[in-house]
């Protein structure tokens, strides 16, 4: 979700919104389990399994918010302009998420049907780590190898470019 808002700067731009959009989706199916798992949720069991204080804000509505309790904040959506170290940071982000569903997956081995819907969508971060290392490298192809880090390929027009403006392989879309 974090790079959905930063494709113009992108030569091929399509995946991003394809990930983000599936991104929204992981969000559907995460909220899903939640809402299954505490529907019928009886105040006994709020208060034994340390639930009371969301409760109390929320009852059994689904409010994203990390295992923390730290609650879900719109700086998640995080851009700089820069599609290198947008890139960069998107590959990190599904490392993360990876990790977060293993996890998981370790807490939910006696419940079939959560452990095959985290499963799933563990499988689904490794294809979005693929797909922005293809972004990565798309970007990388329309630069100079020598140094893709010396400027922001997205807002420094002509810097690192060949002779007629373009970047080296002269497919640069500027």
């Amino acid at each position: 979700m974090r790079r959905t808002p930063c494709i113009r700067p992108l030569p091929d731009s399509g995946f991003v919104t394809d990930t983000g959009t599936e991104e929204l989706n992981h969000i559907e199916m995460i909220c899903t389990i939640v809402h299954q798992l505490t529907r019928n949720l009886t105040v006994e069991q709020i208060k034994e399994q340390g639930f009371a204080d969301y409760y109390v804000d929320h009852t059994t509505g689904l409010w994203p918010q990390a295992a923390s309790g730290v609650p879900f904040s719109a700086a998640t959506f995080q851009s700089t302009g820069d599609p290198i170290a947008d890139l960069t940071e998107d590959l990190a982000a599904e490392q993360k998420a990876r990790i977060t569903y293993d996890n998981i997956l370790r807490l939910v081995k006696d419940d079939p049907d959560v452990y095959g819907a985290i499963k799933f969508l563990r499988a689904r971060e490794i294809v979005h780590f693929q797909r922005f290392g293809e972004g990565l490298r798309i970007v990388q192809d329309h630069l100079d190898s020598r140094n893709f880090y010396a400027f922001n390929p997205a807002f420094d027009k002509g810097v690192n470019a060949n002779s007629n403006g373009c970047c080296r392989n002269g497919r640069c879309r500027r």
